[in-house]
């Protein structure tokens, strides 16, 4: 029973850091004008986290998943939304393990 309680505690706990770390981002660029380098640096910064998550994956795993994060990086270097850039990954990962 104690580890459903640690579970709970843990998800409560990071809840807590992902809000925390938002209001806390917002909190200090409330007085920052976002315009020319800093923009571009920030509009950069999804592509980038995408690419970070996913590097372990396609160096781990087979060529579907290899294929796919190339797929993935090409989305999200032509800028696409993030969720149209994770679901173009989702079902090229898809595909291509139905195909391979």
């Amino acid at each position: 029973m104690s580890g459903d309680w640690l579970t709970i505690a843990t998800i409560i706990a990071m809840a807590a850091a992902t809000y925390l770390t938002r209001i806390g981002g917002l909190y200090l660029m409330k007085g920052i004008t976002v315009k020319g380098r800093l923009k571009a640096a920030l509009d950069a910064l999804p592509p980038a986290v995408l690419m970070a998550v996913i590097a372990p994956t396609v160096l781990a795993t087979g060529p579907a998943e290899t294929i796919a994060a190339a797929i993935t990086a090409g989305a999200a270097f032509l800028r696409l939304p993030m969720m149209a850039v994770v679901a173009i990954g989702v079902a090229a990962v898809i595909a291509l393990r139905a195909l391979l």
